[in-house]
This record gives structure tokens, sequence and C-alpha cells, in this order.
């Protein structure tokens, strides 16, 4: 006598569902060991002692041709007991069988980020996007019967390949060192450089960029990202800094200076920040924006924009050596106006700080008090 056992498998259509399986199992002949075994697992209701089964049988029958079927709810009760090692070790098994599995392939993406191991997370999402993008991309089959399953998988796997790059971008902001968050970041940006993800990373990467002193990626960047948007102060002010060191882009430099007034002026207090540390923030924003500004003014023979962008910034800079920077050129162009005793104070000023401008300014000092009468 024959018995049969038909275990119904529901294919999951987007990344939030249920677990999918790759494999089916129409019939099980019960009169064998391994169909009695199957049909146990069929019916054990307790997950436990189900898993138990499973390992028996992949233990026992790892060449029945329902072992497939047997490793992916393995996988599946692995991945929901919140074993991510198991999962990962099944997930190689399922796909040396089927290489095109992608659910399986999800699963260990999955385990890899249940288990924070940013390398394994790069790992996987890149070949679970490779896979992802293999079933999307598949032809349509000639059988009319088979085209809406071909269509329903086919957006699965776009989804699934979405979630590939969201993964990518979550790791990225969980690392902890530029170097990684970079690497992380570039791959996202390597494999879709429309990604939305990428996008919103942005500021991120530029950042990263700044602390691993790549200071050419992060201008590249604040260049591509400043073209259609001029929302972010630090790209703006590190590319108008930029500018002005090349003597390139004048009106620019002006420009992004100015948009960084007006942003740091209107933006409130993020959430979260203390008082004391989004003001020194603000100021050092502030203080740049207006000393970049300055400067090219300066070095333009634009005296009185000169003193207005630079008397905004020195009250506001924390780094001596710029505030002496500031200050020189402020003398000079007050000097330039005709304005002794102003001339005077800010070479003064700079005089009593130990910068590449001290020795100047002391000279320049004499001179003010020799051509114009009365300066204190």
């Amino acid at each position: 006598m024959r018995a049969s056992l038909l275990l119904v498998v529901v294919l999951s259509m987007a990344p939030s569902s249920s677990f999918a399986q790759c494999f089916k199992i129409a019939e099980v002949n019960a009169e064998t060991p391994e169909g009695q075994l199957l049909q146990q697992i069929g019916q054990e209701s307790d997950d436990v002692k189900k898993l138990a089964l499973l390992e028996k049988f992949a233990a026992e029958h790892a060449k029945h041709e329902a072992v497939g079927w047997v490793y992916e709810q393995a996988q599946a009760a692995y991945s929901k007991a919140g074993n991510p090692d198991k999962v990962l070790e099944l997930g190689g098994k399922i796909l040396a069988l089927s290489p095109d599995c992608v659910e399986s392939a999800q699963q260990m993406l999955k385990a890899a980020e249940a288990k924070k191991d940013l390398d394994l997370i790069r790992k996987w999402s890149d070949q679970t996007s490779q896979i992802a993008l293999k079933v999307a991309n598949a032809p349509k089959p000639a059988d009319e019967d088979q085209v809406e399953a071909w269509k329903n998988r086919a957006d699965w796997a776009r989804q699934v390949n979405t979630y590939t790059e969201y993964s990518l971008y979550a790791a990225a902001l969980q690392a902890p060192e530029p170097k990684k968050k970079i690497e992380l970041l570039e791959a996202l940006q390597a494999r879709n450089a429309k990604s939305e993800y990428l996008a919103k990373a942005y500021g991120q990467l530029f950042l990263a960029y700044r602390q691993a002193g790549a200071n050419d990626k992060a201008v590249a960047l604040a260049q591509k990202v400043l073209a259609t948007d001029e929302s972010d102060p630090d790209m703006l002010i590190v590319l108008a800094s930029d500018y002005l060191a090349k003597k390139k882009e004048p009106e620019k430099v002006h420009a992004y200076s100015a948009k960084v007034v007006q942003i740091m002026t209107a933006q409130p207090k993020p959430e979260g920040v203390s008082d004391a540390d989004w003001q020194k923030r603000r100021n050092a924003m502030l203080g740049a924006a207006h000393f970049v500004s300055g400067s090219l003014y300066y070095a333009q023979a634009r005296w009185p924009q000169a003193d207005k962008e630079l008397r905004e910034a020195v009250p506001l800079l924390d780094n001596e050596q710029v505030k002496a920077e500031a200050l020189y050129y402020l003398g000079f162009a007050n000097y330039k106006m005709e304005k002794g005793q102003e001339a005077a104070n800010f070479y003064r000023q700079c005089s009593t700080i130990k910068s590449r401008f001290q020795a100047l300014a002391a000279k320049n000092l004499a001179g003010v008090r020799r051509e114009f009468t009365g300066i204190k």
C-alpha cells in the first residue's frame, strides 16, 4: 500500500513576507524510511521536534531528492530561532543544489545582518543581488500557464535586489571606521549609482572621505551633490574653500559661503544635540564661511566687502592661525580704505599671535603709525 503526503509551498512575494521555498515535494512514499520521516516532518507541530527531524533526515538521506526541501525547512526554522550560523551553513547547501534560489540567499544576507558582520553583509549583499538580478531577468516562459508565476517571481527578485542595496547602506551607517564606511558605500555606488539609498548616504560618505583624508574624493562628491542640491553646509564650505585655494570659480566661492551663512543662521538646533555643541558647530561654520568669502574679497582687492566679511569672521574663529590671517587681511583692507586707526588696531591684534603674519603685522603697524597722525 502506498500512502502520500501533499506538501504545499507558498511563494513569498515581498521581502517582508514569510520564508519561501525553491524546492517542492508533491508526493511522499510512506512505505520507505525516507518517506516515513518526511511524513513525520509534515505532521509535526512542535518547532523543536520538527527541527530535530529535519536534521535527522539531512544526516541520513543527504542524497535523497527531497533533501533540498528539507534544507530549506531547516534554514527557515533556524532563522526563526535566531541562529544565523546555521542559516548560513544551510544556505550554502541550498545554493549548491539550486544556485538561483534567491529566497535562501536573502536569508543568508539577513543572517549576516544578525551577526553584525560588515564583511559578511557585503559578501551576501553582493551575491544575493547577483542571484536576484538573474531571476528578475529570466526569459519569459513559453508555457502561458507559467507566465503569472514568472512575473511574480521576477517582481519579488527585484524587491530583493533593492533590499540588498538597503543592506549595504544600513551596514555603512553602523560602520565605526571611515575606511569601512567608504568601502561599503563605494560598493553600493559601483552596483547602482542611482540607488535611492546612495543618495541618502552622500552626507555620510562625504564625512567619511574627510575623516580619512581623501579630500579629492570629498570635493568630487560635493561637486556632484551641489550641482542639484545646495542644502549641505559642510559640502558647501569645503567646496568653497577648495575653489578659493585653487583660485577658481570665484562667484561660487561667494555664493556657497553666503549659502552656508543662510543655512546656519536659519537652522534650528538638532534634537539630541546640546546647546554648547550646537553653538560651537554654528560658530565654526559661520566663521569659516565669512573667512572664505572675506579672503577672496581681499584677493580681489574689494576692500569694503573684505572688511565686512572678515569682521564677521574674527570673533567666531577658534583657530589662532586662521584668526591671525583674518586680522592681517583686515589691517591691510582698512589701510587701503585709509582708515589708519582701524588698520593699526587689527595689525596690533595680529602681532600678538604667533603666526606667519606676526612679524609682518608688527612692521605694518609701525608703518601705519608713521603715515597717519594721532594713531593710538
